[in-house]
């Protein structure tokens, strides 16, 4: 198995989480680091003994790397994507892809070209607890669906967003808590109860000095016919972990972060069992508190996938038409909450 050679562009706090990951997987080397402050870049590769580019270019041009990981602000990702394109390196993102679909198009259109991967990250979908709600939701046991909807009431300190220039920002980050801390909560409905056919939703900024909505509530109605909600916030204390539930006609599971602790139909199976016992337990959640304090378990499951598509030429497990999705809904609902107007999608 050859080795794959991933450059990770950005070297902010979320960049670490990537270096980690990639330090426990097998066949995969960390190239390097580059970023708009090469005293950053430098920071990041002395920590991880590796190599500071002095610029994106310089990254591109090296012919060992395979790969990049685009770990730039998020309304930057579509310039470093297109470059690694164009330059015939693969490309992963961080969540989201792009902050809007126009820029998500682009993206894709020079990936095809240059026939290169793309992928994103969404780390909340390769969990164990949601690839077994996904198992029981194909398997029909739910029945008719008829609510799907995600909490995250969250809190965030002014600080988070004074730390930087680009967080709370439209031409940065896209939006606020939706696009940026919800977005793998948007993504994670739609993998399980599937497209959404129209919205309604209102927003606003509460409790912090930033451009974009700290608060959000959306009314879903999916291509299934069912229903939901989805509701977040940054301004919640002192914070809470984030919930998801899905209710058929035929049971409810309730998920709390990565733990199932809800697990009901109405005819009991021998192997509900092992779900309750396997995936129940308490959640280490911080409630937002520390944007950083995550595991990079997840990263690690993309990464290493991302790396057998390009040695086997298979299509990574979110490529960029499957990220696509939750910011069409995510636009959408902007959409909604700025006009006041029910926004259909499908």
């Amino acid at each position: 198995m050859r080795d794959i050679s991933i450059g990770i562009i950005g070297a902010g706090g979320i960049s670490r989480l990537h270096a980690q990951a990639i330090g426990t997987l097998e066949n995969i080397r960390l190239a390097g680091f580059c970023d708009r402050s090469f005293e950053f870049a430098k920071a990041k590769a002395e920590e991880f003994s590796t190599k500071a580019y002095e610029s994106v270019e310089a990254m591109l041009a090296d012919e060992s790397v395979d790969a990049v990981i685009v770990a730039t602000p998020s309304g930057l990702h579509m310039e470093s994507a297109i470059a690694a394109a164009n330059a015939g390196k693969h490309v992963l993102c961080e969540k989201p892809l792009e902050i809007n679909t126009e820029r998500i198009d682009a993206i894709i259109e020079a990936c095809e070209k240059n026939h290169v991967k793309l992928g994103c990250i969404f780390q909340m979908r390769v969990s164990e607890a949601m690839l077994e709600l996904r198992r029981v939701m194909k398997s029909g046991r739910f029945g008719r669906m008829l609510l799907a909807s995600a909490a995250m009431r969250w809190y965030r300190e002014n600080s988070y967003y004074d730390s930087s220039n680009w967080r709370g920002t439209f031409k940065f980050d896209g939006g606020g808590a939706l696009i940026n801390q919800a977005v793998h909560m948007v993504d994670a409905l739609l993998f399980i109860n599937g497209d959404v056919e129209s919205i309604s939703a209102v927003s606003g900024t509460f409790t912090h000095n930033i451009e974009v909505e700290d608060n959000l509530c959306a009314v879903l109605k999916y291509c299934n016919g069912s229903f939901g909600t989805i509701e977040v916030s940054t301004c919640c204390a002192p914070g809470f972990p984030r919930r998801m539930e899905f209710s058929g006609e035929n049971g409810t599971v309730t998920v709390v972060e990565d733990k199932i602790s809800r697990w009901e139909f109405v005819d009991k199976i021998d192997d509900d069992d092992r779900v309750i016992e396997q995936f129940s337990g308490s959640s280490n959640e911080n409630g937002g508190r520390s944007p950083l304090d995550i595991s990079f378990k997840g990263h690690a499951i993309q990464i290493a996938d991302f790396a057998d598509a390009i040695r086997n030429d298979a299509v990574p497990m979110i490529d960029g038409r499957e990220a696509r999705r939750a910011i069409e809904l995510i636009c959408a609902i902007y959409e909604s909450a700025r006009s006041g107007n029910v926004v259909k999608i499908k």
